[in-house]
């Protein structure tokens, strides 16, 4: 697969850099971020110094650098290509063993999450983030529960914290649980910086290595790395626009008897979709007749009103073999890094327990700041704000998408996500758009195999940019004028 360019402004002045340097400057940058990835043919010299308005002397003393650096090699007849470099790129792609088992690896994440993390990138120019854009957010709900604990004494600050996380936090969710019709105890419940870390703590305890551990194919890719790190074998559940396919779930569960299930049972990460009733009890159904741990990430639930039909596993099982998850970054705050662990008493012991070991205990000041947010009424206005502002893009962000040619899994009446055939080679769609100045989201990175795919999952609350439409058709017509 070969790189297409085009010419963009550069992030920051290099009017200091000689053209060489330039150049050079560019390209590691996009090796970095993974937008040339491992084994991809890099343009030719003639098509560079074309695209890039550079003397082709230029454009051969840049890759002779980068061979250098050991960022590209040259193949002798065939032209430069990108090198798999073992320090940039700690995360690999897990493939089948020759059993036709998912082999233990690492995944590939390290694209996204960098991106993720580069603010060059304007919001609505980010469809592929899956964060709300900051406009949305509530600032005034944080600065008036942080001035609100100014006016405090400092000495209930200076403290270690508990492992549990702070009590009249973990009390205020035993009351909303309460409202899902989930019964928690305080000591039921174990604050966590966020959900990554509580995939990261809950992998720790129960994965050991060789274990089996079924996740959504597609489903959210941070976790992939969590349970590859403990050694598991990942084993994709396919989706249909109903949700999982529960057929196919129980014979993943009789060949490979996993150790858990990982699922979003509301606004599923990418698809949108969210449970029934009958397919919450058939899943519970399973994990007592081959005796697997479901993990429930519940962290979209607070986007989901209370008239969308959607089941929460843990209210049919009431923890008993139910671990539940969630979190406020995607409503507050991507940086007030507060989730929580809802679980059966042995469970919360063990996971404390972990906790204490890998990181002692989470930041307490965030809690405290939740818990003003939670305690003082104005939560859950700003969610039915976040959820009516969802419901005035949707609509236009489908019609959006599918007046360039691309299909919707589904329409979900609910949620942020959008899950896309696009039609071409999403990897390459998503270099081209970080050329063009577009972060969006190849759906490799959502499939444990992280295999090449058309699908392409979409934000419609960054869907706004005008210009987003442009490119998404000037890409596609162009790729099926190569292909006539």
């Amino acid at each position: 697969m070969s790189v297409s360019l085009a010419q963009i402004p550069a992030p920051h002045d290099t009017s200091a850099l000689t053209l060489v340097e330039q150049l050079v400057q560019w390209a590691r940058r996009r090796i970095e971020e993974r937008v040339f990835r491992p084994g991809m043919r890099m343009p030719s010299i003639r098509k560079l110094a074309l695209d890039k308005g550079v003397s082709r002397f230029t454009v051969v003393e840049a890759y002779e650098r980068l061979v250098a650096q050991g960022y590209l090699e040259s193949r002798r007849g065939s032209g430069f290509y990108v090198r798999e470099r073992l320090a940039g790129a700690p995360l690999a792609e897990i493939r089948p063993s020759a059993g036709g088992a998912p082999a233990p690896a690492k995944i590939d994440v390290v694209w996204l999450l960098r991106n993720m993390l580069y603010t060059g990138t304007r919001p609505e120019r980010s469809p592929g983030l899956g964060y709300l854009p900051t406009r949305w957010l509530d600032g005034d709900l944080i600065t008036n529960a942080l001035r609100t604990l100014g006016r405090q004494s400092g000495a209930q600050m200076l403290g270690i914290g508990t492992p549990q996380g702070f009590l009249p936090l973990r009390q205020q969710l035993q009351t909303r649980l309460e409202e899902l019709e989930i019964g928690a105890s305080p000591e039921q419940i174990v604050m966590v910086s966020g959900v990554t870390q509580a995939i990261d703590l809950i992998s720790r305890i129960y994965v050991k290595p060789g274990e089996a551990v079924i996740v959504g194919d597609p489903a959210w890719f941070q976790m992939f790395g969590c349970f590859a790190s403990q050694g598991a074998r990942l084993v994709g559940m396919p989706y249909t626009p109903d949700g999982p396919d529960l057929d196919a779930l129980e014979t993943l569960v009789q060949t490979w008897r996993p150790k858990m299930l990982v699922i979003n049972s509301v606004l599923q990460n990418p698809t949108g979709t969210s449970l029934t009733a009958a397919q919450a009890f058939r899943i519970l159904r399973l994990a007592e007749a081959y005796d697997f741990i479901v993990v429930e990430d519940d962290i979209y639930g607070d986007l989901c009103p209370p008239s969308h039909p959607g089941t929460r596993l843990a209210s049919l099982d009431q923890l008993k073999r139910v671990i539940y998850l969630g979190s406020f970054s995607k409503t507050l705050a991507p940086n007030l890094r507060v989730g929580f662990i809802a679980c059966a008493p042995e469970v919360a012991t063990a996971v404390s327990n972990q906790k204490m070991l890998v990181g002692m205990t989470s930041p307490e000041l965030n809690e405290r700041v939740l818990y003003k947010i939670l305690t003082e009424g104005h939560y859950r206005r700003h969610v039915e704000r976040v959820r009516a502002r969802l419901d005035g893009v949707r609509e236009k962000s489908v019609r959006m998408l599918e007046k360039t040619g691309m299909k919707l899994f589904l329409t979900p009446a609910a949620g942020m996500f959008l899950w896309v055939d696009t039609g071409v080679d999403a990897g390459a769609l998503a270099a081209a758009g970080h050329e063009g100045g577009f972060l969006l989201t190849p759906g490799s990175l959502f499939s444990p195999q992280q295999s090449p795919t058309t699908w392409m999952r979409f934000n419609i609350a960054n869907c706004g940019d005008p210009e987003l439409a442009t490119f998404l058709c000037r890409y596609l017509d162009s790729v099926a004028r190569r292909a006539s």
